[in-house]
């Protein structure tokens, strides 16, 4: 048995491998970003090139950083960004176009063709999902629609879709596997997540051939191997971002919850064997299957969490490093009343709305760098806020505490700010990378480096609890000058 466990967590700014020890603490860990391509407003691309040679990038550096030889790896768990769409075709293993992802918004007027048919009701009893331009589906529909020679390659078995672990999983097997595991192929609204097979209605509908589709597999079960330096590792793990992170969480028991700070944000509840319907805008989806059972998940998507600090850093240029967004922020008493609404892709749950485009309101001639700053930061507690709302409304329950990971969620300014927002009690983990070490555990159950889901919880330990500590009185006024920039962002057409 190998002494290490390793991670390849693929995401929407950058690329990582992580090595986890049996107690599943960081070895090592090597990232490298890669172009984000804007080609229209609205519009979100990768090159699935840079995708695989960024990834396998990082699996060199990881093992070089520890002086880790590929012998002393068990097995390999993939994690990835969810709904971003590649097709390429299976004999030359070159990608049609490129990968539209998550968060692009050029499907939206397929997606208002099938609402208009009458296919939301069908879409949700069916996938869990609502009908949106952020999932797969209309993204296979839209490079077939558009690419030349496309459908007709498809419906003559050349092309072949994936999500972003299929197209690794496919690259480091050498062609030999095209699969994906139940959580990511529950995200793509083609997936019928009760009879766990794909849907022909939504098929036909859209004219996607299934012979383009994936093989459905366990989350942890095996994918095959990629050969490195001579020695072959099996791939035993896979699970979209959000479901590996609940899995890293520990969050086996219906009714636990955690949020992922990442380029978004996405809060999950474990419901178990049963999918349970929203009523408050979210969503219902597949959390992980294993061994043939499956484990369901309420979830509340927000599209632009961390983005928004790299939008700062980047485009704004307020600021040189995420780091520094927590020291402006805690350096004036509050945001001087100015809110951002970062719909830069739209706004997601619970308000599902395509056509929302961000603002920023409050603005007065005190109004600088630092207000600014705060108020981004504000903008993913309250966003937050809202989908924990919709879950309590689901669920009828109040939850007093929730765990939390991701990136940002380093941040503590944000996460203080969250706890008051929220009232409830914020836990962060010691290890924060509980996305790559959700996909080390389930390929580690499978490989036997684990053998209980006891023995991950037993490794979990956390890092700090952030405790709320705003009058009542202040945070519903926080809360309905929110809720009032996002009326004024929803109801904003671009003309006044």
């Amino acid at each position: 048995m190998g002494r290490y466990m390793m991670a390849l967590d693929q995401g929407t700014t950058s690329s990582r491998t992580v090595i986890f020890d049996k107690e599943g603490q960081i070895v090592s860990l090597a990232r490298e970003e890669f172009n984000q391509i804007y080609p229209s407003p609205g519009w979100v691309e990768h090159n699935p090139m840079d995708i695989l040679s960024s990834q396998l990038n990082t699996i060199k550096s990881a093992l070089e950083k520890a002086g880790i030889k590929a012998s002393e790896i068990e097995s390999i768990g993939i994690t990835n960004q969810r709904e971003t769409t590649v097709v390429w075709d299976r004999f030359s293993g070159k990608p049609v176009y490129n990968a539209i992802v998550w968060q692009c918004r050029r499907t939206a007027e397929i997606c208002n063709a099938l609402i208009e048919k009458g296919l939301s009701d069908y879409v949700k009893d069916t996938t869990g999902l609502v009908i949106d331009a952020y999932f797969s589906a209309t993204k296979i529909k839209w490079i077939l629609d558009h690419v030349p020679g496309a459908r007709a390659d498809a419906k003559n078995g050349r092309l072949i879709f994936g999500t972003i672990d299929t197209w690794l999983i496919w690259n480091l097997t050498g062609g030999k596997v095209h699969a994906t595991d139940y959580s990511n192929a529950a995200r793509t609204m083609l997936y019928d997540i009760h009879k766990l097979d794909w849907d022909a209605k939504l098929l036909v509908e859209l004219d996607i051939p299934a012979s383009m589709l994936p093989e459905v597999r366990n989350s942890s079960g095996s994918y095959g191997s990629y050969m490195l330096s001579g020695t072959e590792l099996p791939i035993n793990g896979v699970a979209g971002d959000q479901q590996a992170a609940l899995f890293g969480q520990a969050c086996f028991e219906p009714g636990s919850v955690k949020n992922t700070y990442g380029t978004g944000c996405f809060m999950l509840m474990n419901t178990g064997e049963k999918p349970l319907k929203s009523k408050s805008g979210l969503i219902t989806t597949i959390a992980w299957g294993i061994d043939g059972k499956i484990c369901y998940a309420l979830e509340g998507s927000v599209f632009i969490g961390g983005a928004v600090i790299q939008w700062l850093r980047d485009e704004m240029r307020l600021i040189e490093t995420s780091a520094e967004s927590e020291e402006l922020a805690e350096s004036i008493k509050d945001s001087g009343g100015v809110y951002i609404v970062p719909a830069f892709v739209g706004l997601g749950a619970p308000y599902w709305d395509m056509a929302c485009r961000g603002i920023i309101t409050g603005i007065t001639r005190g109004t600088g760098r630092r207000q600014i700053v705060r108020a981004a930061l504000e903008a993913i507690a309250f966003q937050v806020k809202s989908i924990l709302e919709a879950i309590e409304t689901d669920e009828g329950i109040w939850i007093k505490s929730f765990k939390v990971d991701g990136g940002a969620s380093a941040n503590n300014f944000l996460m203080q700010f969250q706890s008051d927002i929220l009232n409830v009690e914020v836990e962060r983990p010691a290890v924060v990378e509980t996305t790559a070490l959700g996909a080390a555990y389930l390929s580690g159950l499978h490989s036997g480096f684990w053998t209980s889901l006891e023995d991950i919880k037993n490794n979990r330990i956390p890092d700090r609890l952030f405790i709320p500590n705003m009058q009542q009185k202040e945070r519903i006024s926080l809360y309905n000058g929110w809720k009032n920039a996002v009326l004024k962002a929803t109801n904003f057409n671009g003309l006044s």
